[in-house]
C-alpha cells in the first residue's frame, strides 16, 4: 500500500477539517536544503518552503546543531518569569536588525498570529484609540485578532462572528485591480481615495490607533504595493498620530531580496511583526517597535509560557547566522532575478501565463484564460498537480496564482531544474494532456 495514503487514512479519523488546506496527498518524512522526501521515499523540489517558514532550507546543519546542543542543556523554562541565554542574545540581534531608528524593543510570541494580536494590543494601549485599519487580500493569522485583520478567505470569517470590533478594511492597492490604460499615478490616486473614504465619511482619524499592512502581500498573491501609495499612507499616518505597523511574517528575513519587505520602500514603521522563518520554522515570533510604543503594555498583557523558549531562540540565532554567513539576502535577490527571467521566458511561450511578479526568490505567476485574460483556476489546479507529479511542490493562491517561494539556499542547478519541471507541466497543459484531479473542488484556498 502507498505509505502516504496509509498515514493519511490513520490521520483522517482524528484531524478536524479546518486544520489543513488541501492540495496533494503527501506526507513529508524528511527534508534537506531545498528538497523534501515523502513516506514512499520520493524526493521533491520544494518551491513552497513550508509557507515561507524555512528560508534557510530544511534541516540546515548549523540550525540542527544549535537545536541539538540547546536541547541537551535546557529545553524549556518559561521566559514569562526568567530569561534564558539564547533568548537574551537573540533580543539584541533582532533589535539591531529592525528597520527602525532610535531605541527599539521587542516581545516574543509563538506564531505570526499572536504577534499580530500583540500589534493590535500595543497600538491601542499606546494611542488610547480603538480603531485598526487593514487591507483586503491580507493574511495576518488565525487567532481572533489576527483573523479579524485578514480577508484572504471567507472561511476566516464564516460561522465565527462577531470578530474583533474596531477593525476597518480598505482596498489593498492590488495591481490586478488596475484598469486598462490606467497609469500607475492614476491607480495610486484612485486607491488612496478609497483608503480615505472611511476617514471622510464615518471614521474619525483621531480615533484610529494603527494602519496594519503587508508591504508585499504574501497569501494575497505576492503583490507589491506601489511606492507612491505607501508614501501617502505613511504621510497620512504621521499627520494624524496613527501608528504604521508592517507584517513581515511571510515576506521578511531575506525572502524579497532584502532583510525586510519594508526595506524596498525606505519607510520606517512604528511596529513590525515577524515569525515563520525566524527560527527556521520552529514556533517563534516577535514584535519589534519604537521603545515608547513597546512600553505601553505591562506584564502580563502579552506573554506566553513557551514564547522565546531556549530551543526556538537558539534556532533563531543559528538562522540569522546562516542568513548572514551564506549571504542569503543577496542570494535571494540574484537568484530571484534569474527566476524572473525564467518565468518571463515561459510567459512568452505560453499564452495562459499572465502577470509575473518576482521580488527576490518570491513570486506570483498568474494563470489566465488566453482569450479573456481572466483568472483560470482549473488550469492552475491542473498545472500544480502536474508539477507535483513531475517532482516539485508548488501551490496556488487566490485560485489562479502560482506561489513560488523556494528555500533561499536553493542552488542555481535546482532553480533550473524547477523551471524545467514547470515548463514541462505548461507544455502538457498547452497540449491539452492534463485533467483535473478527482478532488479538484477541494484544492486550494
Amino acid at each position: 500500500m502507498d505509505k502516504n495514503q496509509e498515514a493519511l487514512q490513520t490521520e483522517q479519523a482524528a484531524l478536524a477539517p479546518t486544520s489543513r488546506i488541501k492540495y496533494f496527498d503527501l506526507v513529508v518524512q524528511s527534508g534537506s536544503g531545498a528538497t523534501i522526501t515523502d513516506m514512499n521515499g520520493r524526493q521533491y523540489l520544494d518551491l513552497l518552503s513550508s509557507a515561507s517558514a524555512t528560508n534557510t532550507g530544511h534541516c540546515h546543519p548549523h540550525v540542527v546543531q544549535a537545536i541539538q546542543e540547546q536541547a541537551a542543556r535546557l529545553i524549556q523554562y518559561t521566559p514569562a518569569y526568567f530569561a534564558n541565554e539564547p533568548e537574551t542574545q537573540l533580543a539584541g540581534r533582532l533589535t539591531h536588525l529592525a528597520p527602525i531608528s532610535g531605541p527599539v524593543r521587542l516581545l516574543w510570541g509563538n506564531s505570526g498570529s499572536d504577534a499580530n494580536d500583540a500589534v493590535i494590543k500595543l497600538a491601542r494601549a499606546y494611542t488610547g484609540r480603538q480603531y485598526i485599519v487593514c487591507f483586503t487580500g491580507a493574511y495576518h493569522g488565525s487567532t481572533y485578532g489576527s483573523m479579524s485583520l485578514s480577508s484572504v478567505s471567507l472561511n476566516m470569517s464564516r460561522k465565527m462572528a462577531p470578530l474583533l470590533p474596531g477593525i476597518v478594511k480598505v482596498p489593498y492597492p492590488d495591481s490586478h485591480d488596475r484598469l486598462p490604460q490606467e497609469s500607475e499615478t492614476a491607480f495610486v490616486e484612485r486607491m488612496f481615495a478609497a483608503f480615505k473614504q472611511p476617514f471622510d465619511t464615518y471614521l474619525p482619524a483621531e480615533e484610529v490607533a494603527a494602519i496594519v499592512i503587508e508591504p508585499i502581500q504574501g497569501d494575497g498573491g505576492i503583490v507589491k504595493a506601489p511606492q507612491a501609495y505607501l508614501d501617502k499612507i505613511h504621510q497620512f499616518a504621521q499627520q494624524h498620530g496613527i501608528l504604521l505597523a508592517v507584517d513581515e511574517i511571510n515576506q521578511g528575513l531575506g525572502r524579497t531580496g532584502k532583510w525586510w519587505s519594508i526595506d524596498h520602500f525606505q519607510i520606517e514603521p512604528d511596529l513590525m511583526s515577524i515569525g515563520k522563518s525566524l527560527a527556521s520554522g520552529l514556533p517563534l515570533s516577535a514584535v519589534l517597535g519604537r521603545e515608547e510604543v513597546m512600553a505601553a503594555l505591562d506584564a502580563p498583557g502579552n506573554l506566553f509560557t513557551t514564547s522565546g523558549n531556549p530551543i526556538t531562540t537558539a534556532a533563531a540565532n543559528a538562522t540569522i547566522d546562516v542568513i548572514e554567513n551564506e549571504n542569503l539576502v543577496e542570494k535571494s535577490r540574484s537568484l530571484g532575478l534569474k527566476a524572473q527571467a525564467g518565468f518571463q521566458k515561459l510567459q512568452q511561450k505560453y499564452a495562459f501565463i499572465g502577470d509575473v511578479r518576482m521580488y527576490g526568490l518570491n513570486g506570483g505567476i498568474d494563470i489566465v484564460d488566453p482569450q479573456t485574460q481572466q483568472p483560470d483556476p482549473q488550469a492552475t489546479t491542473k498545472l500544480i498537480y502536474r508539477i507535483y507529479e513531475l517532482g516539485a511542490i508548488m501551490i496556488s493562491l487566490r485560485g489562479n496564482i502560482l506561489r513560488f517561494q523556494p528555500p533561499l539556499v536553493m542552488t542555481e542547478d535546482q532553480l533550473n531544474q524547477a523551471l524545467q519541471i514547470i515548463d514541462q507541466a505548461c507544455q502538457d497543459l498547452a497540449a491539452d494532456k492534463l485533467s483535473l484531479p478527482e478532488n479538484a473542488a477541494e484544492i486550494g484556498w
